[in-house]
Order: C-alpha cells, then structure tokens, then sequence
C-alpha cells in the first residue's frame, strides 16, 4: 500500500508569469549556447523521449539537474520573481533556490502515431492521456503550473520528471 505524501506549492497566487530519486545534470557553463538533452518520458519504461533545446534563463553560469520522483511526490516550489523557486532541498537532488523549469504533464488528446490503430482511434473520436514537458516559463499563471504538476497521479504513471535550472557552483 502506498503512503500519501503532500504536495507542497505555496502560496496559489496568480502572480507569476514567467518571462526512485535519481537525478543528474546537463551543465552550461558559458551561458551563451542553449541546453540540448533527451529525457525519458514517463512512465518508466515507455520507451519514449523528449529532445529539448531551450536558453538559460540565470544571469550566471548554470547546469539543468533532472529530477525523477515515483507518484504520489511532494515538491516545494513557490512563485519568486516570476520564476518557479525550490524552498527546501528534496529527496531527489533539488536544493533551494532552484529553478522548476519543465515537468512532466498529463493531458487528454487525440492518440499520437501513424498506425492503422490510431488513425481508426481518431476518426472514431478515441481519446486517451499522454504525456508531455510542461514548460514552466510559458505558464501565464501559478496555477497552470500547479495543474501540470498535480497531472502525474498513479492512475497515469509511475513517475514525475522535472527539471531544474541552478547557478554553478564557483570554482575557487
């Protein structure tokens, strides 16, 4: 039986409008060329991925840390200066301060493919939930971001992907 943890998002303002536990990083330390990078798309084992290809948007020299949470997670991400801000270190390798970029989103659409089983699912109307890459700086409120983030429920998947954006450390 699984436990229930909560998921924190504090507080529900509508304020913003950006301009398992593995986790690993895709740095950018010049900060002039775009992150590029695959993610495995949920559920585990789908055998789906994601091509990104996306600026920083720190001022500062900055790597993308992949969290992977199983469902139900708990997350605490609050709205700061029209970004998506961690406000305490989690299990899966965010710290504070932070910047939520993507999340996996679950959404109810037509079938994608090109195969004779799906071209007869959209003609005959078949709908079904697939999942994307939420883009947390294209969200035009706190609580698009909020539903994206509560979409991934175990009835769907297994897991949650989100990505972080975070200022490199200073070599000394």
């Amino acid at each position: 039986m699984r436990s229930f943890t909560a998921l924190f998002l504090l507080p529900l303002a509508s304020a913003f409008a950006p301009t398992q536990l593995n986790s690993h990083a895709i740095q950018n330390p010049l900060q002039m060329a775009a992150f590029e990078m695959e993610v495995d798309m949920p559920p585990s084992g789908s055998n789906m991925q994601a091509n990104l290809k996306f600026d920083p948007i720190l001022d500062v020299p900055s790597e993308i840390i992949e969290v992977r949470y199983a469902v139900p997670f708990g997350l605490n991400v609050e709205p700061q200066k029209n970004l998506a801000i961690c406000t305490k270190d989690g299990e899966g390798g965010e710290k504070v301060g932070d910047v939520l970029r993507y999340t996996s989103q679950w959404t109810i659409g037509l079938p994608k493919g090109d195969g004779v089983i799906a071209t007869a699912a959209m003609f005959g109307g078949g709908v079904s939930w697939g999942c994307s890459l939420f883009n947390v700086m294209s969200a035009k409120s706190w609580e698009q971001v909020v539903e994206a983030l509560v979409s991934n429920v175990d009835s769907r998947t297994d897991e949650v992907v989100l990505l972080f954006e975070r200022p490199l450390e200073a070599e000394n």
